[in-house]
């Protein structure tokens, strides 16, 4: 494991961190203004789309995320480097939140707040997969080493199927798919430029 975090990671790292931090002191008040809330009940703001991936709802919420951030986010942001693994984020940020958004619009849930960074990690995880196929990693339960592309792959076919079924309510499986097509589109377009360059 490389302890090495390059500066976009530490970067992200540092800014969820603090603002779980400034969470614990103002209560509520930053979810009211900062995560994302459904389009049309009076609380959403279009700076949410961004803001909602730096809160979290508990201390095992951004522990988990930011453990996923560490581990994955600086192999990428090396092969990325800086600005385009940024933009990378917050653009599986964006389109996670745009799913979000998208599957309450059609099922008329009731209207709760969307948090956390899990759309940023989901789209970092495809990456890894997609870039570090053969790279072993053990999951933590159970402890069963596999290939990335593997667990990359069992995790998109679960969150779609806890989305679907309604199986694990009150987490947003379809925000985390949605930051995997973003982060799938944003691969494609940067295979494909590499490819005219030649």
């Amino acid at each position: 494991m490389n302890f090495d975090i390059p500066p976009a990671t530490q970067a992200l790292l540092i800014g969820n961190i603090g603002v779980y931090l400034l969470q614990l002191l103002t209560g509520t008040e930053l979810i009211i203004w900062f995560a994302l809330w459904p389009l049309g009940d009076g609380l959403f703001g279009p700076w949410q789309l961004v803001t909602y991936s730096f809160l979290h709802g508990g201390l095992a919420h951004i522990f988990f995320n930011m453990y996923a951030l560490f581990l994955f986010g600086g192999e990428i942001e090396r092969l990325f480097g800086a600005r385009w693994y940024l933009a990378y984020y917050g653009v599986c940020v964006v389109t996670a939140a745009l799913a979000q958004l998208a599957v309450a619009a059609f099922t008329n849930a009731p209207p709760y707040p969307t948090v956390g960074a899990s759309g940023g990690v989901f789209g970092l995880l495809l990456a890894f997969g997609m870039y570090f196929p053969h790279r072993r990693l053990m999951l933590i339960f159970p402890p069963i080493p596999m290939p990335a592309w593997l667990l990359v792959t069992l995790y998109g076919v679960l969150e779609l199927y806890l989305g679907v079924t309604g199986a694990a309510p009150g987490i947003a499986h379809f925000a985390h798919l949605g930051g995997m097509v973003g982060g799938f589109v944003m691969i494609l377009q940067r295979r494909g430029h590499g490819r005219r360059r030649r």
